[in-house]
């Protein structure tokens, strides 16, 4: 009707809503009720208690002066998002032994990052004002993470810390860092060459320090050795007729490897003896005057030439105490040398053991053997053993089974003891003079009664 009679009509509109009706459907509705999703920190406390993340870091402060690397261990506790860190101590290293760099509270990403009204000088930051903390999210192998100014380098963990980020995170993979401090290359000091100012270890002191200390001896060697010679007689190898086949005698001495030289005088020889050489030590002539080689107890065996300060010795001869010196240590020296010695004193060696087994050298001769038994038992009898007490005592020392009898062998050992001759003809006759006995074992009795009819 309106547009008919040519008025213009507004669109349609929705009937208004009764206030009265809304409040009756609200009423009538049923209620549901939901539950904020704030997190639980009762759940958090009971699930996460004692359960801690423990991540090894460094704190790399080379950049200041006297700044090194030194070890830290960063705990997060999972119960309320704290975190601590605990400085790593070593014996010796000069520090205090403070164990918390941090104590244990939350730590905020960038503490600075607050609003520029904040009044910082008089109020401390809250939960208001930082707006975000440091969460396990933010650790990780090989990350650096900035602590109130101080990056520390995370660089292994735990296997707890582990097994945590690969349940909740997934991650698999776990490289440690190697963060040990490289030790650098020192430039060696070159030695200058030797001055030729006293010895080569004085001359030495001089380029170690300012002030030159003596030079340090080897103390073991010297009360392990002391008064140890090795003697060595040698000749002379030289061209000259005069010095060619001069006999000298080398003293070596094992304390502190130095060597002197006697000759013995000889009459009539137009040459006075003495000493040749003062106690030193000898360098070997191919060896570099910078670097000299001494000469050893290895340099020294029958045959071997030496060469001391251009004059040469051949070694011919050397005394028992060497081959008992190589023979204990023979490790030292070859087995051919060994060898070598042995069979050269082999012969003096035997000689002495014969004056030694009988001193009274007397000469035999076949038919000559009971003049001979008769000046051993007068040698008895020179010796003073007729005592009687003497006599038992001398027994007994012998029948070492207590048999009450002595054989052959106690009468060799006796005569031995009493440097009389023992060979097996002369111990035969006197044991045969000594008893009846087909077995040749002589009582107390026959033995006194052999003693004092000598």
């Amino acid at each position: 009707f309106l547009e008919s009679e040519g008025l213009e009509v507004n669109p349609s509109e929705e009937m208004p809503t009764d206030p009265y009706i809304e409040r009756r459907k609200d009423a009538a509705a049923l209620r549901t009720y939901q539950t904020p999703s704030a997190f639980d920190k009762t759940k958090q406390f009971l699930e996460m208690d004692r359960k801690v993340l423990r991540f090894y870091c460094v704190w790399d402060d080379r950049d200041n002066m006297f700044g090194e690397t030194r070890p830290y261990v960063i705990h997060y506790y999972l119960v309320d998002d704290t975190l601590e860190v605990r400085e790593v101590h070593t014996p010796n290293d000069g520090r205090d032994p403070f164990p918390v760099l941090i104590g244990r509270h939350k730590v905020p990403k960038n503490r600075y990052n607050v609003e520029s009204s904040f009044p910082a000088v008089v109020m401390e930051l809250s939960d208001n004002e930082i707006k975000e903390y440091y969460t396990p999210k933010d650790f990780k192998l090989g990350a650096t993470v900035p602590i109130y100014g101080r990056k520390f380098l995370i660089y292994d963990c735990d296997n707890f810390t582990k097994a945590f980020y690969y349940h909740h995170f997934g991650q698999t993979e776990f490289n440690s860092l190697d963060v040990k401090e490289k030790l650098r290359e020192l430039p060696k000091m070159e030695i200058p060459p030797y001055n030729h100012f006293g010895s080569l270890e004085d001359s030495l002191q001089s380029c170690l320090s300012l002030i030159p200390q003596p030079p340090k001896k080897d103390f073991i060697k010297m009360l392990e050795n002391d008064h140890k010679v090795l003697r060595f007689e040698a000749v002379m190898d030289s061209v000259r007729p005069e010095d060619n086949g001069r006999r000298f005698i080398l003293c070596y001495r094992l304390a502190d490897d130095m060597m002197t030289i006697y000759e013995p005088p000889v009459r009539n020889s137009g040459i006075i003896g003495g000493k040749f050489l003062e106690r030193t030590r000898v360098a070997k002539p191919s060896s570099a005057p910078d670097q000299p080689t001494f000469y050893g107890p290895q340099d020294f065996y029958i045959g071997a030439v030496v060469d001391i300060f251009k004059h040469r010795f051949v070694i011919i001869s050397a005394d028992e105490y060497v081959l008992k010196y190589m023979e204990e240590h023979k490790s030292q020296f070859p087995e051919a040398t060994i060898q070598t010695l042995r069979d050269h004193l082999g012969q003096a060696r035997a000689q002495k053991e014969m004056i030694k087994g009988g001193p009274m050298k007397v000469r035999r001769s076949p038919g000559d053997l009971d003049i001979l038994v008769k000046q051993v038992r007068a040698q008895l009898k020179k010796i003073a053993i007729t005592d009687k007490t003497r006599v038992d005592e001398m027994f007994l020392r012998y029948n070492k089974d207590r048999s009450g009898f002595i054989d052959a062998a106690n009468m060799r050992n006796l005569c031995r003891s009493l440097q009389l001759p023992v060979d097996d003809d002369v111990i035969a006759a006197l044991i045969g003079q000594c008893t009846s006995d087909p077995e040749g074992k002589i009582s107390l009795e026959d033995f006194r009664r052999f003693v004092e009819s000598s």
